[in-house]
């Protein structure tokens, strides 16, 4: 599985983990001193933890000692950002010297706590411009006001995926490019049964695959904080307007108890039987690795892959979507940072060696020239994603200090609001930006 399909589960639970101890990680004074040109060895942690994903690692790090036959890594699997945050705190000879996480989420914490060193001087020195290295979205969710404490280690990007056959089944020729059109292809596709559906068009619920707030929003292209750094909720148009369109969905499909009891009877996002592998389900929201997960099980129709369809008002930047990936620093307690700098360097901006790990995880390449590679292997439908990630209008979520805290309220209020437990959106909106800012104003 890809990084940022198990992000959700740990992610809040590393938040809070972060939160308490942020204020006890200090940027150390060990510093950038240690002669990268030596004979050393550092240690490098990941989140990986699959066979053929460590594996992947394993080649990462060959081509990398390869190419630095005096730096040996030390790798270490399978570790959670609580774990990480730990090791950062502690130090010692056994703590990481490089570590990547799957939750770009707290990436305002790592930085603001000076748990990760800010890369911006190591990218000075190196010559790389990271605004004309990095896709957009990637280059924003990698720093946090100011400190660039992190940078992209391979990124994931959404779109739709539609069932071919019943598309011809319903006269749909082609994917829907406006909401408009996505709305209507919806109502086609869903074929009732009973009291539930022999098929439906799309899930719309907060509670479905991967329709959580931020993935519906990245198509309306919000401003989630002002210059002040205050909650834009209730000010930016685009919110509004993204609840608005989420929930007549809900309600022109059946409405909210209905679609609901239909989900609870469906299959498990991440297992076989998700519903749109079945066909139970004609449309699906979600990031590059479905299309492989959903070939594993042999479908009984052809695949289509597409951008998600963007408000009506907004048709000319059609082929944009939400960014997001794993990301990967420097400790701050390291004692080796140059030659910690030239492992990042080496994973993150050598286009062969980003190639190489985005074929081998199956993942969307962190780099605009390794999104144009001739050595990237794929799917054609594949390149839907790659095209979406390099979209300069395609966004991604900002960071916070308090992490993805606010993301979390946001997604609250989505649930109350589609299942009619509040029904006055601007006051919603409006204590919710409330209580994004004390979450904020707590955190700092």
């Amino acid at each position: 599985m890809p990084g940022t399909m198990r992000k959700t589960a740990f992610a809040l639970t590393a938040s809070l983990a972060l939160l308490t101890t942020a204020a006890c990680t200090g940027q150390s004074s060990s510093g950038a001193n240690d002669d990268a040109s030596k004979a050393t060895t550092i240690n490098f942690w990941h989140a990986w933890s699959a066979p053929s994903e460590t594996k992947a690692v394993s080649t990462l790090i060959a081509g990398f000692e390869k190419a630095h036959p005096n730096i040996h890594v030390h790798v270490v699997a399978n570790v959670t950002d609580d774990k990480i945050n730990q090791a950062l705190r502690s130090g010692g000879d056994n703590a990481p010297d490089v570590i990547s996480s799957f939750t770009t989420n707290n990436v305002g914490k790592f930085c603001s706590s000076g748990a990760l060193v800010d890369l911006g001087p190591f990218f000075k020195k190196a010559g790389i411009d990271p605004a004309t290295t990095f896709p957009k979205a990637m280059n924003e969710y990698t720093q946090y006001d100011g400190d660039r404490c992190t940078v992209p280690l391979l990124g994931d990007a959404y779109g739709l995926y539609y069932n071919k056959t019943a598309f011809e089944n319903a006269g749909i020729a082609e994917p829907p490019r406006t909401w408009t059109e996505f709305e209507e292809d919806a109502k086609k596709l869903t074929v009732p049964e009973g009291d539930g559906y022999k098929q439906l068009g799309f899930m719309p619920d907060y509670h479905g695959w991967e329709t959580t707030t931020e993935h519906y929003f990245a198509q309306f292209s919000p401003t989630y904080f002002d210059k002040s750094g205050k909650s834009n909720l209730a000010e930016d148009p685009a919110f509004a307007a993204g609840f608005t369109l989420q929930k007549k969905l809900v309600d022109d499909l059946g409405g909210f108890r209905k679609l609901e009891k239909y989900r609870s009877k469906l299959g498990d996002e991440w297992g076989p039987k998700h519903p749109f592998h079945t066909g139970q389900v004609a449309m699906q929201l979600d990031g590059e690795w479905r299309l492989g997960m959903a070939l594993d099980t042999k479908p009984k129709f052809e695949i289509g892959v597409a951008p998600l369809p963007v408000p009506d008002d907004q048709a000319s930047q059609y082929g944009k979507g939400y960014i997001t990936g794993t990301i990967a620093g420097i400790a701050a307690t390291s004692k080796k940072q140059n030659a910690a700098w030239e492992l990042v360097k080496y994973m993150t901006t050598d286009t062969d060696a980003v190639v190489g790990f985005a074929n081998d995880i199956h993942n969307v390449p962190s780099t605009l020239a390794a999104l144009k590679s001739p050595g990237l292997k794929y799917d054609p439908r594949f390149k839907t994603f790659l095209d979406i990630a390099a979209n300069p209008d395609s966004t991604t979520t900002p960071a916070s200090i308090n992490g993805g805290q606010y993301l979390v309220t946001i997604q609250q209020f989505g649930y109350d609001y589609e299942s009619g437990k509040a029904r006055d959106l601007k006051a919603g909106l409006e204590s919710t930006a409330k209580q994004i800012d004390t979450d904020i104003a707590q955190a700092k």
